[in-house]
């Protein structure tokens, strides 16, 4: 199982971008909630009632219900990567990374705060569209 990042989606949905699996390569995808509302909030309303809003919300989920704790780590890992001198960006893909973290999920990804965070904890990061696979 792979918790596939907001920027991966954005990637895969421009226009001529398709996903190739290689082989009989068979990958299970999933999300979390903090990344169905960064695609489906960028999405223009018209486009959020198609088969892929579908198809997203299909997907296995983790962190349902979000624990306080799960906050709590993401906060953590903001303030070890600033102790670091790594400054994390969007404090969502901490959040994003504690789900990931606490799941025991590699995190597939096009945004550099995922492998800042790899670099103090022990996230387990899946780099860019061609790498992936």
């Amino acid at each position: 199982m792979i918790l596939v990042d907001t920027s991966i989606w954005i990637e895969l949905q421009r226009p001529g971008q398709t996903l190739k699996l290689p082989g009989r390569l068979q990958v299970r995808l999933a999300t979390c909630g903090p990344v169905i509302q960064e695609v489906l909030q960028g999405e223009s309303l018209a486009r959020s009632l198609t088969s892929f809003r579908s198809a997203l919300l299909a997907l296995p989920r983790y962190g349902d219900p979000l624990p306080l704790e799960l906050f709590l780590r993401a906060a953590e890992r903001y303030q070890w990567g600033r102790a670091r001198g790594l400054t994390i960006r969007s404090s969502v893909d901490c959040l994003i990374a504690a789900i990931a973290l606490a799941h025991q999920l590699p995190v597939w990804h096009q945004d550099r705060d995922f492998d800042a965070i790899a670099r103090f904890t022990p996230l387990r990061v899946i780099s860019g569209l061609r790498r992936a696979w």
